[in-house]
């Protein structure tokens, strides 16, 4: 878990609008979205009713616009 430290930009009114991180929190929130969103597909991957393939042939067919 990110220890976050937030500031908050607040309206006229006191309402909160927007919030502000320091740059090393903002950049770990990143990584960890970048993380969870290969773990999610990975997830979807393994879901999937496909077989697999070596890698270099999946290379092959990525380089030659195969599907």
């Amino acid at each position: 878990m990110v220890a976050l430290h937030p500031e908050y930009v607040l309206d006229e009114k006191d309402n909160r609008k927007a919030v502000m991180l320091p740059m090393s929190e903002w950049e770990q929130v990143v990584s960890e979205l970048e993380e969870l969103d290969d773990i999610r597909a990975y997830d979807h991957a393994k879901e999937q009713d496909s077989e697999a393939i070596p890698l270099e042939q999946a290379v092959h067919e990525i380089e030659q616009g195969d599907p």
